[in-house]
């Protein structure tokens, strides 16, 4: 249940605070007092797309909603809250929407940064909300097709015939494709096999590059590298004078000191360790000297590899490092190209797919054509009461001549409006009122079976009047018993059924248009309901007739 709406800076607001309450509420003004804008700034709340920055106050920086609604008890809707790390207090959700100057929105669920399309899957799971202008596109296949599957309550499937058509139609492009292109392809394994042949003979190993050109320098480099080792021994170690005899005199004149002043006994010690790893290099020093090749033909044949590299590279426009990574990738593209050409797999992957996609519209039919009976005869029975007696209403399912991604059958909604004519499609025979009529009998008996717990209807009473009115709002409130439902209406009817009644008005301060908002008390919705049924002067029996209408529609049973 929703339980408040904070509205700051939008649009002709600049600050509003509603507290919400079970039952029927109603919202009355006079036009452009802003009754619509409350709804339209509880849509963004829910994840309706942003119009930009025009909807942001006049001379503010941005435009604040926040919406709070109850659990009340929705397992689901807590699990899909952990399921997507947006918990917040375990009987409450918070949905907030900001949207600067500039047009940028930020979206967030109980104080947490949350994407507009998980705002909009949870607002779509809290209320319903039933525009002005429904009746509009009721002629229109998809939208007919659309209320059917959501009264069957068939959303999963709906989907789930979508995503196997997507599949169904990508096997068979790229069966098509295979059949179309196999010259071509045949061209291209050609290629790609000629190039894998020739630089697969060079058997490159991984890294060769770099250590082939390690070792050359180094054989290249051989008869320096051995003379340099040799003088380094020799200075260390062998001619006159060298490191380790000077060092050895050293240490010995200071061995005989060393008992006349203990502070020597620590260079001492130093000049031990010094001596034993001069003459650990000194042995380094000679055995990398007995290894260092010097071996002309295998520098030739090292040379000879490096040229072959080199000359590949440069056939193929690469570096010599890269060419055992250019192979790689032609090996998986030729894998790739045999599997773009096994027609037998691809046909077999298309056949598969179609079956997936049949089953799942098989499914989809066969909810739509148990719904399809229920929501006809509830319709019929809700037309009978809105002054359409007689008038019948149906709901054909015609099987495709063939599959589209929306299932294997067209859904066509049928009406007689009166006794005795027989039945023909929506839009070809139903007036703009008569349209009206059916698209709030649609609404009231698709409402009947939702899951949300909060229904909005938005003006949906245009376009009628009198006892159908009255109908109208004792439907509602009887709507009103199950479910919270708000209601934004110009019919005193409607008006007077409500359990509670808020007005918008229009207000001028320091220049500025703003719309405000309250909650009428028992005298105070005379006067108005007063105002619906009244021209320019109000009388009193224009009041009483208001108190009347208040007094009857609040009596038990209404």
């Amino acid at each position: 249940m929703l339980l408040s709406l904070s509205i700051k800076d939008f649009v002709i607001v600049d600050e509003l605070a509603l507290d919400f309450a079970a039952g029927f509420t109603v919202l009355t003004g006079e036009t452009g007092a802003g009754k619509s804008i409350i709804l339209d700034a509880l849509g963004l709340a829910l994840g309706d797309r942003s119009e930009g920055a025009q909807i942001v106050r006049e001379g503010c920086e941005r435009a604040d909603i926040s919406a709070r609604f109850a659990l009340d008890g929705r397992g689901d809707l807590a699990q899909w809250l952990a399921d997507n790390e947006l918990t917040g207090d375990d009987d409450e959700i918070l949905l907030r929407r900001v949207i600067d100057k500039n047009g940028r929105s930020k979206s967030l669920i109980n104080g947490q940064q949350a994407t507009l399309a998980q705002l909009k899957q949870l607002g779509d799971a809290l209320i319903d909300i039933h525009g002005q202008h429904a009746h509009q596109s009721l002629s229109r296949a998809d939208t007919q097709r659309a209320l059917l599957d959501a009264y069957a309550g068939a959303d999963a499937l709906v989907d789930a015939v979508a995503g196997h058509w997507q599949q169904w139609q990508s096997a068979r492009r790229a069966r098509r494709d295979a059949e179309q292109n196999a010259q071509q392809t045949q061209n291209e394994r050609e290629r790609l096999d000629w190039q894998i042949q020739d630089v697969a003979a060079l058997a490159i190993q991984p890294g060769e590059w770099e250590m082939l050109n390690q070792n050359h320098d180094r054989l290249a480099n051989a008869a320096e590298l051995l003379q340099s080792a040799q003088m380094a021994v020799d200075a260390l170690s062998e001619m006159d004078g060298s490191c380790l005899s000077i060092l050895a005199a050293v240490h010995n004149r200071l061995g005989k000191l060393a008992h006349l002043d203990p502070r020597l006994e620590e260079v001492q010690a130093l000049l031990t360790s010094v001596d034993v790893e001069l003459s650990e290099a000194v042995h380094g020093l000679r055995d990398y000297a007995s290894h260092v090749d010097d071996d002309p033909r295998q520098l030739e044949d090292m040379a000879r590899r490096l040229d072959a590299l080199m000359s590949m590279a440069r056939k193929y426009r690469c570096q010599p490092q890269e060419l055992l990574e250019r192979l790689e990738d032609w090996q998986q593209q030729r894998s790739a190209l045999d599997a773009a050409a096994d027609l037998a797999a691809l046909t077999q992957a298309e056949r598969a797919a179609e079956d997936a996609y049949r089953q799942a519209a098989g499914k989809l039919g066969a909810a739509r054509r148990k719904a399809a009976g229920e929501l006809g005869r509830r319709v019929a029975q809700e037309m009978q009461t809105l002054a359409m007696s007689g008038a019948r209403f149906d709901i054909a399912l015609t099987e495709l001549d063939s599959p589209s991604a929306h299932g294997l059958e067209d859904v066509e909604y049928l009406v007689a409006t009166n006794a005795g004519t027989r039945l023909q499609p929506l839009g070809k025979i139903a007036s703009g009122g008569e349209l009206s009529r059916i698209s709030l009998a649609l609404q009231v008996a698709i409402s009947q079976v939702a899951r949300v717990p909060t229904l909005i209807f938005d003006e949906v009473d245009v376009g009628i009047g009198g006892r159908v009115a009255e109908v109208v709002g004792r439907k509602l409130k009887a709507l009103g018993q199950h479910y919270q439902v708000l209601c934004v209406t110009h019919l005193p009817q409607v008006a007077s059924c409500g359990d509670q009644h808020w007005q918008v008005s229009k207000d001028v301060k320091k220049n500025q248009t703003l719309s405000r908002i309250r909650v009428l008390d028992a005298q105070e919705r005379v006067a108005e309901v007063a105002r619906m049924l009244g021209g320019v002067e109000i009388t009193d029996a224009t009041r009483h007739h208001a108190a009347e209408m208040l007094a009857l529609n609040a009596a038990p049973g209404a």
